[in-house]
């Protein structure tokens, strides 16, 4: 069983984000807590796999607590699962370390779809927020290209970029997921990173560190 943690204040959507990820078949909630100041000291010390995270909560906020988890445990993956669709909200996730986001009134199965994907190193949106990822992307007039990469690497990771699957970047380039999945572990060498967020990241802002 692949291991969750949940932290979400709201005492009843809590207990069903448990009842539901429990009777998964594929995952087990090893605790829940109700902010990040309870959750914080034991899942440093025994850190789940994933850990889903609402952005609203007492105290220290979700970005803030998930921007510790990371420092501290960095292999745990962060979900933020929350009712909040700001830009400022989506995007200071993840940059502090969220490799998803969806939103509260996902379906059930959506839910589980998304840990799956999560687990499997994809990175989970609702269409809601993705289609948000996607505008703020292409309001950028230019498109960076960065030399370390081919460039058939560029284009995957610019079509990565915007949000969308390993199967809709396959469609759009008429190429089998094999081929994009391969690429994509080419884009994380060159750049050495580890993960799609820290490669746009590089795409986005290629004079940083």
């Amino acid at each position: 069983m692949i291991t969750v943690s949940v932290i979400e204040d709201d005492k009843h959507y809590r207990e069903g984000l448990v009842t539901l990820i429990n009777n998964s078949g594929h995952f087990q909630v090893l605790h829940s807590y109700p902010s990040g100041e309870a959750a914080l000291p034991h899942i440093i010390h025994h850190p789940p796999e994933i850990v889903i995270v609402d952005i609203k909560l007492p105290g220290k906020n979700g970005i803030d607590v998930i921007s510790v988890i990371k420092q501290q445990t960095p292999d745990v993956l962060c979900m933020v699962c929350s009712f909040y669709d700001d830009n400022e909200y989506i995007f200071n996730a993840l940059k502090n370390g969220a490799c998803g986001y969806i939103l509260k009134d996902s379906m059930p199965g959506d839910i589980i779809e998304s840990l799956k994907e999560l687990h499997m190193g994809g990175a989970p949106m609702s269409r809601y927020i993705a289609r948000k990822v996607i505008s703020v992307f292409q309001s950028h007039q230019s498109v960076n290209k960065l030399a370390e990469l081919s460039e058939r690497e560029n284009q995957v990771l610019q079509l990565i970029a915007t949000g969308i699957s390993v199967k809709e970047v396959s469609d759009q380039l008429s190429l089998s997921k094999h081929t994009v999945t391969k690429h994509l572990k080419n884009i994380y060498t060159k750049l050495h990173v580890t993960n799609r967020i820290e490669a746009v990241n590089k795409l986005q802002h290629p004079g940083g560190k």
